[in-house]
């Protein structure tokens, strides 16, 4: 069973790459000039009628609570201030402490910011508005950020090995039959909704999962989505040559051994040839993708309609030639690949390697992580304990050969194919990455021991930054916000008061460890207390960004926002995230600033993976090392309280 407390990773100063010729350099004068970047409220891209958003959808299990769903609430200032200073004290020294207290005091009595909580409270009760956050969040974080979708946006799941299904095109063709189940039960709305305990979460995202795909387009992107009823085809790329394959023969579903025949010809037809890899155009900054996307749809009439056939496609497999083998291997090539072999813009990409190594690429603008992890953990499940319906192991004699998909390149396209190549391998080129498989104890022994797993983790990871750096800094944690209608994310600030206390603690020789325990333990609690608040909606970093977004032209910025702890304290020098599930090796994504680690971790019953992701650049930052340092900290911390346990047990009365 999956199990998702976190929903992927933030948005906001990524290392941008503006230059159509190279990538820019990353410096800490850059860096710095990026922590002032601001937004203001933005005309949206979309008319009046398109933003007011229905909460109903099609009938069936999938939507029963739909309409009962609650809004995403508007907290109070009383309530979000506060909790906002309690964020920052540990990030701050006494003197910008004071300065910041001064400014959000200042904003607490203010006529504008109550004024602006007022607006705030107006977008939220809009007549038919579901959520008031959602088009904000959408335009800011995805389809109007402009950085490569890989490695900066999108996320990965890397798959147990499947021992039955050596072969690479077997393999995949399980893993389409399952996947075309899991999608007639999401069409049919036979899918039960996913809940927390008893709480139904939101379901609105699954009308983005299959048939779906990100389209470039200046100066924001879209979404397109299609049929499922009319479209009962999947691409097929190998050899960056991509094809269609129809699911459904004279009215019947493919059984797995036609989906591999059909793989083989495909296998053998692009093994046998050469095409000018145009999915790497995918992999571009979104802008120069934007234009690239119109220089090759416009290159030949029949372009139009084969890009129409690849968009509309229930999903992506990509067939790598590639046989990766280290852990570091395999999580580069579900991340990123050699980037031709894709096409970055589907919602869902199943990745098969020629040593049936595999795995899953989602594209995150319109779909967070708890849906797909709930897609693969189903597929995961069908595949390697034998549930799957395979049909029959006869293949008809009649079936059509697959479809190529050919498109027209000229000169012009295949210079900005090269382009595009070339900027890939820089962009990729400047990431580390250290995969750390911890073996010792998961989540069993976590839960055992008294803690929540992911509270512990995140303390884990903390200890481990402090030992490489010094210090703490701004943490992120996602936070799934879906128990609200078309919720999304909430920042969970893992940094605390007792979390710094805890990390000093724990490196002084001279404590005890039975006050290391309580440390650990008041961290934990306090780090648990705040991820309950950012579930139910009431969190601080949302609240504040709604409420700066409201601000209109020609009105003073409050000094709050000017303060420069606001800006210290989202610039997410550790962006980290758990989603987890028993099936998987292991998941990942990027940094979100050039002085930090994008962590994704999965916390299995007996196993904890990490992948640790940074930019080599001038930060001084060091994958391998935090990776030993964090696993350094969870043997510590799990010692101190097997230490206390022993003494505890001494203790006790003897019968």
């Amino acid at each position: 069973m999956y199990k998702a407390i976190s929903a992927l990773k933030p948005s906001a100063f990524r290392p941008l790459q503006n230059s159509a010729a190279n990538v820019t350099k990353v410096t800490p004068a850059l860096i710095a000039a990026r922590a002032k970047r601001t937004y203001t409220a933005m005309p949206s891209p979309l008319s009046a009628a398109d933003l007011i958003k229905s909460n109903e959808q099609a009938p069936g299990k999938l939507f029963e609570f739909q309409a009962q769903l609650p809004k995403l609430p508007v907290p109070s200032l009383e309530e979000t201030l506060p909790k906002y200073l309690s964020t920052v004290e540990p990030l701050l020294s006494a003197e910008e402490f004071a300065q910041t207290k001064r400014a959000v005091e200042e904003f607490a009595q203010s006529a504008q910011g109550k004024e602006l909580q007022k607006r705030l409270e107006a977008r939220a009760a809009e007549p038919g508005r579901t959520n008031w956050l959602e088009e904000w969040w959408t335009e800011l974080s995805y389809m109007g950020y402009r950085d490569p979708v890989t490695p900066y946006v999108s996320y990965f799941y890397s798959y147990k090995d499947d021992k039955k299904r050596r072969k690479n095109t077997q393999r995949a063709a399980a893993i389409v039959r399952a996947a075309w189940e899991f999608r007639r039960q999401l069409a049919t709305r036979e899918l039960a909704p996913e809940m927390a305990r008893t709480t139904p979460l939101c379901s609105y995202s699954y009308n983005y999962m299959f048939n779906a795909t990100r389209v470039p387009k200046r100066p924001t992107d879209y979404e397109a989505t299609y049929d499922l009823a009319q479209n009962e085809h999947f691409a097929v790329v190998r050899n960056n040559q991509f094809f269609i394959v129809q699911m459904v023969h004279n009215g019947q579903l493919l059984t797995a051994a036609e989906i591999e025949s059909q793989l083989d010809r495909i296998v053998a037809e692009a093994d046998s040839s050469a095409a000018v890899p145009v999915g790497v155009m995918t992999s571009d900054n979104r802008d120069l993708w934007a234009d690239n996307y119109k220089l090759l749809r416009d290159a030949a009439p029949e372009n139009a309609a084969t890009l129409e056939r690849l968009q509309s496609a229930a999903f992506l497999v990509c067939l790598d030639s590639s046989k990766p083998v280290t852990r570091e291997e395999i999580h580069r090539v579900f991340w990123h690949g050699d980037g031709a072999n894709r096409w970055f813009d589907k919602s869902l990409q199943f990745i098969v390697c020629d040593n049936g190594r595999a795995g899953f690429l989602g594209e995150h603008s319109s779909m967070d992580g708890t849906p797909t992890c709930r897609l693969n953990d189903y597929i995961l499940d069908q595949t390697l304990n034998d549930k799957v319906d395979l049909g029959s192991s006869n293949v008809r004699a009649d079936l059509a050969q697959p479809e190529p998909l050919r498109f027209v390149t000229p000169p012009p396209v295949v210079r900005a194919v090269d382009q595009a190549a070339e900027r890939f391998a820089k962009v990729t080129g400047q990431h580390q990455l250290r995969v750390l498989q911890f073996e010792a104890f998961g989540k069993d022994e976590l839960k055992r021991l008294g803690f929540s797993p992911d509270g512990f983790v995140q303390m884990a990871i903390q200890l481990g930054y402090y030992k490489l750096h010094g210090k703490n800094r701004a943490t992120y944690e996602a936070a799934a916000t879906r128990r609200f209608a078309h919720g999304r994310t909430e920042t969970c600030r893992s940094v605390s008061n007792e979390s710094v206390a805890f990390c000093r603690v724990f490196e002084d020789p001279a404590v005890s460890s039975s006050d290391k325990l309580a440390a650990l333990q008041a961290a934990v609690r306090a780090h648990g207390a705040y991820a309950k608040a950012c579930s139910e909606g009431k969190g601080v970093d949302r609240h504040l960004l709604g409420l700066r977004l409201l601000l209109r032209p020609g009105e003073e910025k409050p000094a709050i926002f000017k303060d420069p702890a606001y800006a210290a304290s989202s610039h997410w020098n550790l962006s980290t995230s758990q989603l987890s599930s028993e099936h998987f090796e292991g998941w990942g994504f990027s940094e979100v600033v050039p002085d930090g680690y994008g962590i994704a971790y999965t916390i299995r019953r007996d196993a904890i993976i990490f992948h640790i992701a940074a930019m080599i650049n001038d930060f001084g930052l060091n994958s391998d090392h935090l990776g030993q340092y964090i696993k350094e900290a969870a043997f510590e911390m799990r010692a101190v309280v097997l230490t206390e346990k022993l003494k505890q047990a001494a203790s006790a009365p003897k019968l």
